[in-house]
């Protein structure tokens, strides 16, 4: 394994335990989530680099265009979930609770 493959993989598998281990705050979930989705962006695009390929060219562009969307709709329930709970925390979000 190159050392630009193993600085990607650990670096997706750091917010995966980030996510995993250390959800006490949402936004803390969403900074996880956009680090592993940035971090699949930048192995995508070296993959296509590396390749020479112009059929793969359009993936990381519309991982990126995705990552975007996940990333506004998390900011809009972190919003929602701020004004009905007055608080982001983990703990007080339920699911079973109107």
């Amino acid at each position: 394994m190159t050392p630009v493959h193993f600085a990607f993989s650990s670096t997706f598998l750091l917010g995966l335990t980030g996510l995993a281990f250390h959800r006490t705050h949402l936004l803390s979930a969403l900074l996880c989530l956009e680090g592993m989705m940035l971090s699949l962006f930048v192995a995508l695009s070296l993959w296509t680099l590396e390749l020479n390929s112009a059929s793969f060219s359009a993936a990381p562009m519309l991982l990126l265009a995705f990552s975007a969307c996940e990333a506004s709709a998390g900011l809009a329930l972190l919003v929602a979930t701020a004004r009905t709970h007055g608080t982001d925390r983990m703990q007080n979000l339920n699911l079973l609770q109107c």
